[in-house]
């Protein structure tokens, strides 16, 4: 899990620009709830939460305007907490004058945005819930193939690297190598990024680290992609028993978000990368609304049906 982020990566990261207190933009923010202080500018600060953003909208600003000088000074004391990560004020409208001097008192950067509230608020609670989620560690490979991110599993030393490696030279987009980092982005999507000191690294066994950006460009590598399918690579054996159909249903569950996972065999000859580049492909058919396993299904009902007849 991230520990912290500061003021000044959340100003570069959405759209956001420096009204005052350019020299505050190392506070720190720990939580991703944005708040919108509507009840605490009618002086109500029983359930306030201080170590949020604070995003002053129209019905703020609006009714600030309605309030004395004095009033609305002792309101923006009590919202410029030490806790307190920054003010925003959507929508390019002015900050009052009461809470530029709070702001100041308490060395509170004040931020500004010609973007409504509800723009920014997303944008701010789309960039620190990634930034700020709880993350888990998962021993594989991130791959970028067709657009789906591909999650490649399997016991150390099975070829998951070099399978990688293999789908980047024919065009695909490396995540993740070794280590992912995964974090839920909603309740139906993972997503899934390289630790900084891994990012667009691989190591091939026998030749070492190699640097993908750098040896295939800068298009063959994301910075992170949401998790759609699981394959695990898993060594063949005689008695190991492997879905014939693509009906078995295996899921792979991270943060309770199931994920489907497909187990693939490894052998000596097989070409993997085009095995899992064919098992994407189908994956995107099937999510179109196209299903082999249902046209198998029919084209054997039909061949009975004519069977029955003769």
């Amino acid at each position: 899990m991230a520990d912290v982020v500061k003021v000044r990566d959340l100003v570069e990261n959405t759209r956001l620009e420096v009204v005052a207190g350019s020299e505050f933009l190392d506070r720190i923010i720990t939580t991703g709830d944005i708040s919108r202080p509507g009840l605490e500018m009618t002086g109500y600060f029983s359930y306030y939460a201080p170590n949020r953003v604070q995003l002053l909208g129209i019905t703020e600003i609006s009714f600030s305007k309605r309030m004395s000088h004095d009033e609305l000074l002792m309101v923006a004391r009590k919202m410029a907490s030490k806790e307190t990560p920054a003010f925003v004020v959507s929508t390019g409208l002015k900050v009052p004058d009461e809470f530029i001097q709070a702001a100041a008192e308490a060395q509170i950067p004040i931020l500004g945005t010609k973007l409504t509230s509800s723009r920014i608020l997303a944008n701010m609670t789309y960039f620190l819930g990634g930034k700020l989620a709880e993350r888990q560690s998962v021993h594989g490979v991130l791959v970028d193939i067709y657009g789906l991110g591909v999650l490649i599993t399997g016991d150390s030393g099975v070829g998951k690297s070099e399978t990688a490696l293999e789908l980047v030279r024919r065009g695909h987009r490396l995540v993740a190598d070794d280590r992912v980092d995964v974090y839920q982005q909603d309740e139906e999507r993972l997503v899934g990024e390289a630790p900084a000191i891994l990012n667009h690294l691989m190591e091939i066994r026998g030749v070492g680290i190699i640097d993908v950006m750098n040896l295939y460009g800068a298009g063959a590598v994301r910075s992170h992609a949401t998790i759609a399918m699981n394959l695990h690579l898993q060594t063949w054996t005689p008695d190991a028993k492997f879905d014939r159909l693509g009906n078995a249903g295996d899921v792979l569950s991270i943060f309770g978000v199931d994920i489907p996972r497909f187990a693939v065999p490894v052998r000596t000859g097989r070409n993997l990368a085009i095995i899992i580049e064919a098992a994407a492909m189908n994956f995107r058919a099937k999510s179109m609304g196209y299903d082999a396993m249902k046209k198998f299904d029919d084209n054997l009902n039909k061949l009975i049906a004519e069977n029955s007849e003769k």
